[in-house]
């Protein structure tokens, strides 16, 4: 597995992030990353908290009753075993998950495309299929979903890599210098 992954920055890289080709099609996947069947919903950062609740009331012009009811209840996130999780609704919509046609996209997303935040969404999601392991230090993997399967073949055609498709949270979480390497690698 060692040889499967590179080093920038003390940040272990699985090299299916550069190799593996990702493009999203939510003509096929229905914006599935939303609305994927789990107990737990997207991991979320403690700084992330503060970020949402700031910009909750936009975000709820966008949502149902139902979610807007167990938000205000119950909160949009829990903890499990030390780990934040956003809330999902009967185990599968993201709370935050709202539907353009039979698509699922994400209130807090839309809301910072409307120019009302600086607050994109969790990094998480922003990396999304990318997932970061904690082993002393970060670990980032490509995760594969069959509800993805239709991003890959897109990937093929476009040629563009699972790094170059989540450019904008890589960059987010770890910086231009330490985006710029990962670009310069050779794998």
């Amino acid at each position: 597995m060692l040889n499967n992954l590179i080093n920038i920055e003390d940040v272990l890289v699985s090299k299916e992030i550069l190799e593996t080709k990702f493009t999203c099609d939510l003509d096929k996947c229905k914006g599935a990353c939303c609305t994927m069947e789990s107990d737990y919903g997207a991991p979320l950062l403690e700084e992330e908290i503060e970020e949402i609740n700031a910009i909750l009331p936009k975000v709820k012009k966008y949502l149902s009753e139902a979610q807007i009811d167990e938000i205000d209840k119950n909160g949009f996130h829990f903890d499990i075993d030390g780990d934040i999780m956003v809330k999902a609704i009967d185990n599968r919509d993201c709370i935050f998950a709202f539907y353009e046609g039979d698509i699922a996209k994400c209130a807090i997303e839309k809301v910072y495309y409307n120019g009302d935040s600086k607050f994109v969404k969790p990094i998480s999601c922003h990396l999304f299929p990318i997932r970061i392991n904690h082993f002393g230090g970060d670990v980032l993997k490509y995760e594969f979903y069959d509800e993805c399967s239709g991003a890959v073949a897109l990937g093929k055609i476009t040629e563009i890599p699972v790094s170059e498709f989540c450019e904008g949270g890589l960059k987010r979480k770890y910086g231009e210098g330490w985006l710029n390497k990962l670009k310069t690698h050779k794998v």
